[in-house]
């Protein structure tokens, strides 16, 4: 068993909806070793309904968790950008504010980057992550109602870590010393965490990083993540392949042998689940 201080740092940056936290962190602490090292950091977004979420969750959690509140708004990518470089060379998983993390979901992401030195990003399966999307491709369907099942079905996948266009907003391992060298997120350029995650994911591929589906978990969420206004046409300007990169990779769906496997283990994993209640 991995140790929970050897594990990556997970940082969740807190936004506005209350309920969605509320679910994201129940999750988060039933699905991650208890003493794993949490940073909670707000730009000063929380009202005081989600700051009473973050109160009593704080209270009773087994978590190593701090919560950090900005004074004032300096907006998602620069205040993304400060928490991370905070964080120095050590590995950082960030979780959006509205996912729901299956059992397992760090270790399997920790392992993922320890399988290859290569790797600079991991992202997890989930039902909302676009080219990570899962049971199909692009596409958003509601949160699986048995992220157990999803959690066995996905340990029980073989390891290959094949290469995404980029890494996704839902949850994604980032490696610190790739994070590093590729000189962090570019917050004068863009308005968003997903169109930061993609510029940044592709500065660390082109010094010769990967950007990887880590199949072996799964992380729910209530939807994708989206670009500021002007984010997009910025990211055409500097990556003026991407946007043909990542419509041929979501028409040709490379992955669609690896999802049709997963849902068979899902079948597989949901029909013993019951049988191996009889015998516990």
């Amino acid at each position: 068993m991995i140790q929970p201080a050897a594990l990556p740092i997970v940082v969740l940056p807190v936004g506005v909806d209350d309920a969605a936290l509320d679910a994201c962190l129940g999750a988060l602490e039933a699905g991650t070793p208890a003493g794993t090292r949490v940073w909670l950091a707000d730009d000063a977004q929380a009202g005081p309904r989600a700051r009473g979420v973050i109160d009593a969750w704080l209270a009773r959690t087994a978590l190593q968790a701090h919560y950090t509140r900005r004074q004032r708004m300096v907006g998602e990518v620069a205040h993304l950008d400060e928490i991370l470089g905070a964080c120095g060379d050590s590995d950082v998983v960030v979780l959006a504010t509205d996912a729901q993390p299956a059992p397992g979901w760090l270790a399997q992401l920790s392992a993922c980057l320890a399988r290859d030195a290569a790797i600079a990003t991991a992202t997890p399966w989930s039902n909302a992550g676009e080219a990570a999307s899962w049971p199909r491709i692009g596409e958003i369907v509601d949160i699986p109602a048995d992220l157990d099942v999803l959690a066995r079905a996905c340990a029980a996948m073989p390891p290959l870590h094949a290469e995404l266009p980029g890494a996704v907003t839902h949850a994604v391992a980032l490696r610190g010393s790739a994070r590093r060298r590729a000189g962090g997120l570019d917050a004068a350029s863009y308005g968003s965490w997903c169109a930061a995650l993609v510029d940044l994911s592709l500065r660390m591929a082109g010094l010769g990083w990967r950007n990887v589906l880590c199949e072996t978990t799964f992380v729910a969420r209530v939807g994708e993540g989206l670009p500021a206004d002007g984010d997009m046409d910025a990211l055409a300007a500097r990556w003026p392949a991407w946007h043909a990169r990542l419509a041929r990779f979501l028409m040709d769906d490379p992955l669609h042998g690896a999802r049709m496997q997963l849902a068979a283990l899902v079948e597989g994993a949901g029909a013993a689940g019951p049988q191996r209640e009889l015998f516990a």
